[in-house]
């Protein structure tokens, strides 16, 4: 698909909700006995891999309009689904539903699209077997995930060995099915949806932050607007910084402390940001975000923060791309091993601008003067790349081409809407 340069971008725009927040609400919905309402769920592709999922466990739900109505089973009182459950391309939705799924009286499967069965599964599955749950992995450690019913499930004080919101999720989600109480522990912190939505105790000491999790923190029927997504908004975010005369109100968005490193480092670069309205609602933190255009400098990347913006590093490399100086980001392995491996994707599509690039084993840094003409960018069919590289597009006199463009529906499949609302013009 072809994006055109583009500037004077001004407009407010409402996104989806955010997704890791959606996922995690359609679960617990379901989870708990009784209707739960959620207004504002995200549209991706991944969130829908979730409701299916769902559906298949016997939970009914409708959707109306902006909101999905959620009649849950209660404890332990799923149905055996009558095939496998296909995650698409949601790591989420194969890991989290592991956590639920071990404490089951059934046999379940999960299996995924041909980038989410290269994804590794071992980080979850190990843990849960440390738990007593009996899941196994392919050969590889990847899906197939076979779940079957085990009469062992038992506590854990487990520490996380990475930084992962998925991992962790996964065993307290396991854990509420529990009457004694687990002790997580978190050295690195991750983001932490699933502990706000719950209403866990947590606990800060010099081993790391410990999460108490047992049946009397099972879900309850609930309802809850969610806030808009940090990760899709970061895309626009950064377009309004870098495009020339640019004003943009992104209205609802998610301000959790665990996903905005994104804007602590687009300011430290000197971007003109300002939150509006914020408040608090079901634990999480939300509000509106204005930008404004700016002249953008590269700072050091913390090895701390790197968790906290692992999703954001493809389009925050874009702005570091147009800052002043070089961008570099280390620490952040874990890029290899999302829906492409990002590290290798940006790192060819920066040299297909003709920038000079450096591309390490835990990340990459970039610098030069972008070499305009008919560049043509691989999404490599990851949506965070498509999306970044779309950015980039807008920002060159020439445009650019981005090879298989549909994958965006992943996460955002109203992205050329969302921009047509704020000025932009796709057939220039």
């Amino acid at each position: 698909m072809k994006f055109y340069y583009t500037e004077n971008l001004n407009g407010e725009l409402s996104l989806p909700g955010d997704k890791s927040i959606s996922h995690r609400a359609v679960m617990f919905a379901s989870m708990a006995e009784g209707e739960s309402i959620i207004k504002n769920c995200s549209n991706a592709e991944d969130v829908k891999s979730t409701i299916s999922c769902f559906r298949k466990l016997g939970v009914e739900i409708q959707e109306k309009e902006n909101l999905l109505i959620i009649k849950g089973k209660g404890f332990k009182n799923f149905s055996r689904p009558e095939e496998k459950l296909y995650a698409g391309n949601s790591g989420t939705t194969a890991r989290l539903m592991s956590g639920i799924l071990c404490a089951q009286n059934f046999e379940s499967i999960i299996t995924g699209d041909e980038s989410l069965s290269k994804r590794p599964m071992k980080r979850i599955v190990e843990p849960l077997n440390m738990m007593g749950a009996n899941i196994t992995a392919s050969d590889t450690g990847t899906l197939p995930l076979i779940i079957k019913p085990s009469k062992n499930l038992h506590t854990i004080k487990y520490k996380l060995k990475v930084a992962s919101a998925q991992v962790k999720s996964a065993l307290i989600l396991a854990a509420l099915h529990l009457e004694d109480e687990s002790i997580i522990i978190e050295q690195i912190p991750s983001r932490n949806h699933t502990e706000k939505l719950l209403g866990l105790k947590t606990e800060n000491t010099e081993e790391g932050t410990l999460i108490y999790v047992s049946k009397k923190n099972y879900p309850k029927n609930f309802e809850i607007t969610v806030p808009s997504d940090i990760s899709t908004a970061s895309f626009f975010i950064v377009l309004g910084l870098l495009s020339k005369n640019s004003n943009i109100l992104i209205k609802n968005v998610s301000l959790n402390e665990t996903r905005t490193g994104i804007l602590e480092i687009l300011n430290s670069m000197g971007a003109k940001i300002t939150i509006e309205d914020e408040i608090i609602q079901n634990g999480e933190k939300r509000g509106n975000i204005r930008v404004k255009s700016s002249e953008l400098r590269n700072t050091e990347i913390p090895e701390e923060i790197i968790p906290n913006i692992i999703d954001e590093i493809p389009i925050l490399s874009v702005a570091g791309v147009f800052a002043e100086g070089k961008f570099r980001v280390t620490n952040a392995k874990e890029l290899r091993v999302k829906e492409s491996d990002r590290i290798k994707a940006l790192c060819e599509n920066y040299k297909r601008a003709g920038l000079k690039v450096v591309e390490y084993e835990d990340g990459f840094e970039v610098d030069g003067k972008i070499v305009e003409g008919n560049l043509t960018f691989e999404s490599y069919g990851d949506h965070r790349i498509a999306m970044a590289y779309a950015v980039m597009s807008m920002l060159l006199k020439n445009g650019g081409q981005i090879n298989n463009f549909d994958c965006v529906s992943i996460s955002n499949p109203d992205f050329l809407a969302q921009l047509q609302c704020l000025g932009y013009n796709s057939k220039i």
